[in-house]
């Protein structure tokens, strides 16, 4: 077998992703646009949904994860009074309810009550996560529904105003990694007393990268390979510590919680390194030079 030729491209690019497309589609497009076969992505938007997602690229991707594990925004519509298959509006229709009575102030008393701070929620049938090695989406598609354990998540903020049309709800969303936005919405109307799916869901950031400076797949530039590390604690360190690094070494902790970006004097990203021990820190990700 043939060995993969080494990555020549590397960087980070924030797309501000269209509707219709995966959020493997996208991947897809950079991996021709940059000529580079190694491109991932921080974090999946469904199909319908649009906004920020960052794409690494080349040695780039040894970096994601800590994107992924950062916090997400988002903001979209909650219409009540109809279920779906899918919890969104792309899926078939499995309830209708009368929900005309229902306020603004009654979405956001349940909202305090019961969809804030820490939560756990059962991830839909329609998510990527994989049970015996399927992922669900696939299942869901054949018909076959398996259980699923319920998940620990944060919802920081969850802002109700009202929306542009009856029964319609307008929301804005910071959640830990890993919440689904259209189990929030369902989860709210069956909280009222009926049923709700999600609509025109848009992701607004994702840790430290914003819809501001978003683009579309063929328009976003390449950013440096450090722009992944930004929000995280930035250490330079001497030449000789940087060989010791180059070695995965594990070293003194330097101030903070980390993790901790570790540059050399040149200002070249040398490696992302973790808490270890009490006063050790480990190399998490050394980067080639």
């Amino acid at each position: 077998m043939a060995r993969r030729k080494p990555a020549t491209t590397h960087g980070i690019a924030v797309v501000d992703k269209p509707a219709g497309v995966t959020s493997h589609d996208v991947v897809g497009m950079l991996r021709r646009r940059f000529n580079e076969r190694q491109v991932g992505h921080a974090g999946t938007l469904d199909p319908d949904a649009t906004g920020v997602l960052v794409i690494a690229v080349g040695k780039a991707t040894r970096l994601l994860r800590f994107i992924e594990k950062t916090r997400k925004e988002y903001v979209g519509e909650v219409v009540l009074g109809t279920s779906t298959s899918t919890l969104d509006s792309s899926g078939d229709v499995t309830g209708e309810f009368d929900m005309s009575g229902v306020t603004v102030d009654d979405a956001r008393r349940v909202v305090a009550e019961h969809l804030m701070g820490d939560i756990e929620q059962i991830p839909p049938m329609v998510s990527a996560i994989r049970v015996d090695g399927r992922r669900l989406h696939e299942l869901a598609r054949e018909g076959i529904e398996v259980e699923r354990a319920p998940r620990p998540v944060t919802i920081h903020r969850f802002d109700v105003a009202e929306g542009t049309a009856h029964e319609v709800l307008e929301v804005d969303i910071e959640c830990s990694a890993g919440t689904y936005v259209r189990t929030l919405a369902a989860d709210l109307g069956e909280l009222l007393g009926g049923g709700a799916h999600l609509r025109n869901l848009r992701r607004t950031s994702v840790g430290a990268f914003g819809i501001s400076e978003a683009a579309p797949p063929d328009e976003c530039e390449l950013q440096p390979v450090a722009t992944a590390v930004r929000s995280l604690d930035r250490v330079t360190v001497d030449e000789e510590t940087a060989g010791l690094i180059g070695n995965g070494r594990v070293l003194g902790r330097w101030p903070g919680a980390g993790p901790w970006a570790v540059f050399s004097e040149d200002g070249s990203l040398l490696a992302v390194y973790e808490a270890f021990r009490t006063d050790e820190a480990k190399p998490a990700v050394v980067l080639p030079v």
